[in-house]
């Protein structure tokens, strides 16, 4: 059954065939989350920021929070939450202005999000502003050194859905900057099975995989498709496919910044 909300790139969702990748991506962070900061979501006031189809939200309520507020703009995405995850509490708002009340929250969530965002200080600023003194945010996004080769500081992405991408340095110092202390930056790394993949084949997964959806092998080359397809493309295909389908929330781990797939940066309101 195809899943109600469309997938358009800009956002990822659950049990859609070809998108097992990028959702274990996001659900890793979600569930360490969940296990790193259980004493801080137990009986306390989370708010997602940007909460998109709304699972990451109902994984935390589900963590122990007492009040999980999820924010999202798309009025889709919104109706879809309201509807299927009936525990948290939606609402559709524009993080450029968040509706909430000063010191409101314990916790604050924004994952693959702030890359989104024309005023990524402001945002920031706010963040601090609805958390209580001393509760904790926790942001992640695309780690741009890995995500963009070659794109510097500043420059458009590629993606047509970020505004801009960071490089661990430039999170932190913009968090620091918006007044949160104790500002740690970390990465999300492949684990084992997807590094072993990548050395067997000799491209990156999420090389492969866009390589894939665009015709081309990872150099950018058009290959061959359908009856004239050359064997060993199928095998890769296939063995690409077969990968892609298998991967869960175990085969990413928390490391530090360098060389990470996504960063993940946990601070203290002042």
């Amino acid at each position: 059954m195809a899943h109600p909300l469309p997938l358009t790139g800009e956002r990822t969702l659950p049990g859609v065939p070809g998108e097992e990748y990028w959702f274990a991506r996001h659900e890793a962070v979600y569930r360490w989350i969940a296990d790193t900061l259980a004493d801080h979501l137990r009986d306390g006031v989370v708010v997602e920021a940007g909460s998109g189809e709304g699972y990451g939200a109902a994984l935390l309520r589900d963590a122990g929070a007492r009040v999980v507020v999820s924010l999202e703009y798309d009025e889709a995405s919104v109706r879809h939450a309201r509807s299927t995850y009936s525990a948290v509490g939606t609402t559709r708002a524009n993080l450029a202005a968040m509706p909430l009340a000063a010191g409101s929250a314990d916790v604050l969530v924004s994952l693959q999000v702030v890359e989104h965002l024309w005023d990524l200080p402001g945002f920031l600023r706010d963040c601090a502003a609805v958390l209580r003194p001393g509760g904790v945010l926790v942001v992640s996004t695309p780690n741009r050194p890995v995500f963009s080769p070659g794109l510097g500081r500043g420059e458009k992405p590629t993606n047509p859905f970020h505004v801009a991408e960071l490089d661990a340095e430039q999170l932190h110092d913009l968090i620091e900057t918006a007044g949160f202390t104790d500002v740690v930056v970390r990465g999300l790394h492949h684990g084992r099975r997807i590094v072993t993949w990548e050395q067997e084949n000799g491209v990156g997964l999420v090389a492969a995989q866009i390589a894939a959806s665009l015709g081309t092998d990872a150099t950018g080359a058009v290959v061959a498709s359908g009856a004239g397809e050359q064997p060993q493309d199928q095998l890769r295909a296939s063995t690409l496919a077969e990968c892609v389908a298998a991967v869960t929330v175990h085969d990413f781990v928390l490391g530090d910044a360098d060389g990470a797939q996504d960063l993940v940066a946990v601070a203290v309101a002042p």
